[in-house]
């Protein structure tokens, strides 16, 4: 069992921040009770799909929360979800959402039947208005900083990985975990509003970007597959692959030399250039097209896996470029790590399924579990935490007011 278990959070939610709050917060051990309209949330359906059309990413997304279906535009459909997030206990009243929410399921109207109740609200701008992770991304200068290195160029080069989305979420789980602490110490509840572009803002903020443009008037500029500031560089291996090696520290340094046989053409380009290439990172930056193109024969003339080989006893910060169906079949950090099993999703089939990175000594690592079908559990919640009768729940079917479970590729 997780640590947060007897928690119970309700979540009204799409696309990925805050459906991975509510995920990681599922995977310690909460009740997390997802709600969706009848149709399907706005992210019901997004890619990848399976080729009936069924998506990974909603299952990938919403792994050991259950699922209610009800139709918010009905009265009694807001009620429903309103009593779900008030309900009276220590371990209620705390409502994750990044959708609209006004008239029963806003933060002043909830307030008003449960005083201590915690709602964090995840939105794009501070301001409210609409923002997603590529035109957050597009301002924060992340894309100019991305791709090949050009001389005289600006096109900016967008990340596939949304990575405020994801830095998003966590600091969602985070802020609702320690507004729920601040509640038990106080007995106050609160409103956590967290925006999206802040989220950026502050990211870039910690790294430097902001520092080096204020101080500096610098903008990070593309440096390709290079580590900016320190060396790091890609290279062909004799057997068409391809592999990335990475020097920060000293000791990365000194290993790479080693391994690779490189001391004496370092030194001499050490010397050359005037750099100290040991025990300076920014020296290595500075000399990384000569080093590469020094060491590049050494990786050519080598296949991965007599580079492997050459580089298991060192100290070497390395690894292999790998497809995702490669890293599948070839990662050992995949196919041996106990995070995955193997999860029979309805509709999808089988599929390995990663549970929480954590690991607490305290409570061991459970076992992942798979997704909900849309509504799967829109009986089971209504009878066993609103305390509703059979023939009532029947009455809300009949009006159309709940429903599921659903199979979402047969809805059109």
């Amino acid at each position: 069992m997780g640590l947060l278990r007897g928690l119970r959070v309700i979540e009204g939610s799409a696309f990925v921040a805050a459906p991975l709050a509510g995920m990681t917060l599922a995977q310690m051990g909460a009740d997390v009770i997802r709600f969706d309209a009848l149709q399907g949330g706005l992210d019901a359906r997004r890619w990848p799909v399976t080729r009936e059309g069924r998506s990974l990413y909603w299952a990938g997304l919403n792994k050991g929360k259950r699922s209610l279906a009800v139709d918010l535009r009905t009265p009694e459909g807001r009620e429903l979800v309103a009593g779900l997030i008030c309900l009276p206990g220590p371990d209620c009243g705390l409502f994750l959402t990044n959708l609209a929410t006004s008239g029963p399921l806003g933060y002043e109207a909830l307030k008003a039947r449960r005083p201590d109740v915690v709602v964090l609200n995840l939105i794009g701008n501070p301001d409210g208005s609409t923002a997603v992770d590529f035109t957050v991304n597009s301002a924060v200068g992340i894309p100019f900083a991305t791709g090949p290195e050009r001389a005289g160029g600006t096109a900016p080069v967008n990340n596939a990985l949304p990575a405020w989305d994801l830095t998003a979420g966590m600091m969602a789980a985070l802020g609702l975990l320690a507004a729920e602490r601040h509640r038990r110490l106080s007995g106050e509840g609160q409103l956590v509003r967290l925006s999206l572009a802040d989220v950026a803002f502050a990211m870039v903020g910690a790294l430097g970007y902001v520092g080096d443009a204020a101080i500096n008037g610098a903008d990070r500029p593309a440096t390709g597959n290079y580590l900016y500031g320190a060396f790091g560089s890609e290279f062909a291996t004799r057997d068409g692959r391809m592999v990335y090696v990475v020097a920060i520290t000293e000791r990365m340094w000194s290993e790479l030399v080693k391994a690779t046989g490189m001391a004496e053409a370092m030194a001499a380009l050490a010397t050359a250039r005037g750099l100290d290439l040991a025990r300076n990172e920014g020296a290595r930056f500075a000399a990384r097209a000569e080093i590469r193109s020094a060491m590049a024969p050494w990786f050519a003339a080598r296949t991965l896996g007599e580079i492997a080989a050459a580089f298991a006893p060192t100290g070497v910060c390395w690894g292999p470029y790998r497809t995702t169906t490669e890293m599948l079949a070839q990662d050992a950090r995949v196919a041996k790590n106990p995070m995955f099993a193997e999860i029979e999703q309805p509709g999808i089939g089988a599929y390995p399924v990663p549970g929480l990175a954590l690991q607490f000594s305290a409570s061991g690592r459970d076992a992942p579990r798979r997704a909900p079908i849309l509504g799967e559990h829109t009986d089971e919640i209504l009878e066993t935490v609103l305390g509703l009768s059979a023939g009532e729940i029947g009455k809300l079917r009949d009006r159309g007011v709940v429903g599921g479970p659903i199979d979402l590729a047969k809805v059109d």
